[in-house]
């Protein structure tokens, strides 16, 4: 038994008001409590309701340390179950998606279940016969998850019986994804594309906490963003801008833009920057996307929807969306210090396929592996990772406007530089973590 399972006092003071402990992104023990406590407690993003349209569809994710499935059943519902034969448990469905057909059928003695988990049939069954398997639970076919919301296409799911609803978990924060379907002019939205997965050698909360630091961005991608600048600067004032160097060049924005954008937290760590103006602010009009939207909602309504310029939502604890750019990044967290990051692309119902292809083109630019901004990033979470090993210092600072009115408001909008998203990240990480550890859960 380690010093922090069971152990919610311990777990507590490694979180201060304005600094964290390093054991944080380091403690392997603290990364394996926290798929019980705090994982398996809250609501994580699963898949996309268009990744699964027909009938015996299935889509795999590891959450919480658990291989999951969301799949299509025979009556059109979506169903989410442990990814694990009731026998001896064997992964049912090996690849990331497919389609099962009314079954699944385990690779290894063939026992069948239902799209919905039930059990139905076992080989050469007389071998049971005066056993006690029917009062076991592999009679009982698939372990189901019963805390699924389907939320406008996007599936969550909280695997524990014990943790927050929905609605209580995420309160406002979850307008960011009303803005992304909404920007739609059919009010739908669909997966387009493969999925981008780029490994970070780094604990996962270092990526989720970057999204809303505005005060890396001029100094991190200069690299990559100021040779745009510089390969852009000769041009005249009027001349079209390609769609890459609109998309780079805000990243070099001064401090004083990124501080004027804002930043607003939620309660459970749910944060957004770039509420007043963004780096997604300034791209160049497409009046037929214009038009299709004034049809669809009403010239008030669609100015309403498109001025929404959000940049980075934490939709904590994993998963990370951009309603302006149409995508989503989702951390699966593998060890203390290693995290899958995937990019997911979406295609608005009924607007020009122009815009589908800002937001891949978007995503290859900056989230992929083959990204020139993504890299610059990854430098420096590996750099966090080597470099708190040091020792002479445990403690990592947050101390950046600090206000200790804070504590008290789960709400708040809080200019862009400040470090409040990390601090309110780090309150919803203590409170699970320590209620997980009273509980023993």
């Amino acid at each position: 038994m380690g010093k922090y399972r069971d152990n919610p006092e311990a777990i507590a003071s490694l979180v201060g008001d304005d600094c964290v402990h390093r054991d944080v992104y380091l403690d392997e023990e603290l990364f394996e409590l926290e798929q019980d406590y705090l994982f398996a407690r809250t609501w994580n993003y699963l898949c996309h309701d268009s990744q699964i349209p027909d009938r015996g569809d299935y889509f795999t994710a590891t959450i919480a340390g658990r291989p999951l499935m969301a799949v299509r059943h025979t009556d059109g519902s979506v169903r989410v179950m442990m990814n694990r034969c009731a026998h001896k448990g064997a992964k049912l469905a090996p690849e990331e998606r497919g389609n099962t057909g009314k079954f699944f059928r385990c690779p290894y003695h063939a026992w069948t279940f239902r799209t919905d988990g039930s059990l139905l049939s076992i080989p050469f069954k007389k071998g049971y016969e005066g056993t006690r398997l029917n009062e076991c639970r592999a009679a009982k076919g698939l372990v189901t998850i019963d805390n699924v919301r389907n939320y406008r296409g996007f599936i969550f799911v909280r695997i524990s019986d014990e943790g927050p609803d929905f609605d209580e978990y995420f309160g406002p924060v979850i307008t960011s994804l009303d803005n992304m379907v909404d920007r739609a002019p059919e009010g739908e939205i669909e997966v387009a594309g493969g999925c981008l997965r780029f490994m970070h050698d780094c604990n996962w909360k270092m990526f989720v906490e970057n999204l809303n630091d505005t005060m890396h961005p001029m100094i991190v991608h200069e690299s990559a963003a100021g040779t745009a600048r510089e390969l852009w600067k000769d041009q005249p004032e009027d001349a079209p801008k390609p769609m890459i160097i609109q998309q780079l060049l805000p990243f070099v924005n001064d401090y004083q833009f990124f501080d004027a954008g804002g930043v607003r937290v939620f309660d459970n760590g749910h944060s957004y920057d770039g509420e007043k103006v963004s780096i997604h602010s300034h791209y160049s009009g497409l009046p037929e996307y214009d038009r299709a939207m004034e049809a669809a909602y009403g010239p008030e309504r669609a100015r309403e929807i498109l001025t929404t310029v959000r940049h980075n939502t934490v939709l904590y604890p994993t998963m990370t969306s951009k309603c302006a750019i149409q995508a989503i990044r989702v951390a699966r967290p593998i060890s203390a210090n290693r995290t899958l990051i995937e990019s997911w692309t979406f295609r608005l119902k009924g607007a020009p396929e122009e815009l589908l292809q800002r937001t891949q083109t978007y995503s290859r630019l900056i989230n992929s592996p083959f990204s020139v901004v993504g890299h610059d990033d990854l430098h420096c979470y590996e750099a966090i990772q080597a470099g708190l090993l040091a020792s002479g210092n445990e403690w990592i600072s947050l101390h950046r406007d600090f206000d200790p009115a804070e504590l008290d408001e789960p709400e708040r909008l809080d200019n862009g530089t400040s470090e409040i998203s990390m601090r309110n990240q780090f309150r919803a990480w203590r409170k699970f973590m320590t209620d997980g550890a009273s509980r023993g859960q």
